[in-house]
Parts: C-alpha cells; sequence; structure tokens
C-alpha cells in the first residue's frame, strides 16, 4: 500500500504574477518540504499542496512545493472511495522564495446528501467498473472516475471510482514533472446526469496510486 499511496502524493495545483519569483521546489511524505530553488515562468507564483489519506486504518500525508499559477491557489476538497478518504488543500504566495501558509483540511462529514456512487479500485489499469456503491456524504457530491499514470523509474495506472467535492472536479488541467518522474491524472465526475471530463495532477490523487502500488 505504500507505493500507491506515495503516488497518489505526487500531484499539485498552484499560482500566477506579472514577473517572475524564485520559489522552492520538492515533495515530501510529510506536512512540509524543502529543495532546490528554481525561477518560476513569468506568471506564476509559490505554490504548495498537502493531502492526507487515511485507509486501511493508516494515514498517510504527502507536501508539494513548486510554481503554481493562481488558479490552483486556496483549494480544499476531498475524496472518498471503499478504500479511504483523501483530503488536500492548496496556498499560494508571491514574494520571493515565500513559504505559504497552509489552511486546515475540510471538516469530513458523515451526513448522508443523498448521493449514489459506484466505487472500484484497480491496479495496472486506467478502467474501474463494478456494481459495489457507496452513499455519498457532506460536500462530496460528484461521481468520480480517476485514472492515473505514472512514468518513470516506476511505471503503473491505477483507476478508482468514488464520491468527490466539486472542487475536485473543476480543478482544471494540468500535468506535473518532478526530477524523472512523470504523472498524469484523468477523471470524469458526474452529478448523475451530465459528465464533466477534466485532466488533473493533484497530491490526493498521487498520494492513492502510491498506496495501491505497495500492496
Amino acid at each position: 500500500m505504500t507505493s500507491l499511496i506515495g503516488i497518489l502524493s505526487l500531484l499539485s495545483t498552484f499560482a500566477a504574477t506579472s514577473y517572475a519569483l524564485t520559489c522552492s521546489e520538492c515533495v515530501s511524505t510529510s506536512s512540509s518540504c524543502s529543495g532546490r530553488i528554481v525561477v518560476c515562468p513569468s506568471g506564476l507564483v509559490c505554490g504548495s499542496a498537502y493531502s492526507r489519506t487515511l485507509a486501511g486504518g493508516r494515514t498517510i500525508e504527502s507536501f508539494v512545493r513548486s510554481c503554481t499559477p493562481t488558479s490552483k491557489c486556496h483549494q480544499k476538497g476531498s475524496i472518498s472511495t471503499e478504500h479511504g478518504i483523501i483530503k488536500m488543500v492548496t496556498a499560494c504566495c508571491d514574494t520571493d522564495n515565500c513559504t505559504p501558509q497552509m489552511p486546515p483540511f475540510p471538516v469530513q462529514s458523515y451526513d448522508h446528501n443523498g448521493l449514489v456512487c459506484r466505487t472500484c479500485l484497480s491496479a495496472d489499469s486506467t478502467w474501474c467498473y463494478t456494481q459495489d456503491t457507496m452513499q455519498c456524504t457532506g460536500e462530496e457530491n460528484m461521481c468520480l472516475l480517476q485514472t492515473t499514470k505514472l512514468r518513470g523509474k516506476v511505471s503503473s495506472s491505477v483507476a478508482i471510482r468514488g464520491c468527490a467535492t466539486k472542487s475536485i472536479c473543476d480543478l482544471e488541467s494540468q500535468s506535473q514533472s518532478l526530477g524523472d518522474i512523470s504523472m498524469e491524472v484523468k477523471f470524469s465526475c458526474t452529478s448523475g446526469a451530465t459528465s464533466v471530463h477534466k485532466v488533473v495532477v493533484s497530491p490526493a490523487i498521487a498520494c492513492l496510486l502510491l498506496l495501491k502500488l505497495s500492496l
């Protein structure tokens, strides 16, 4: 399970200004990290993405710092599957090599909201389908199908279905490369009638993938 959770930790979301900033770039399986200083492309700011995965009686944290567009800043959301829950938050700042102050994770609600979604997890595949269902809770009012492809020293793919907040589904398209590892996450969300197709790379998804690879 350690691998899947680790991969799900590699994804992130970030911010924008009118000049080039210097920002720290790093990835960690804790609540902070430090790394090399890079010059961001013009219009980006310093961003951090923090996720916490609860699965199999374990808690796994992931933290990513990088240059980021402002549209990826100050986001909160969660994903639930039959295997666990992923919560994520992002934050940004706009001065050289600054460290954003991370907000608290969204509060977990156990009140059913009336939505029922299919739920499954499939290793080494970009497809996941099952008759099994789960009742969604709180603000997780979208059904999600997510696939993750990892390329680099380790190559793998994972597909999951479950419940997600609209904030997760609304993330804009993004792909992420950190060192010699690249990751692409695609997912479709539906409220029951209308599908919304996105390509997203997020720390939360990275963590689930690492969890799966460790099984």
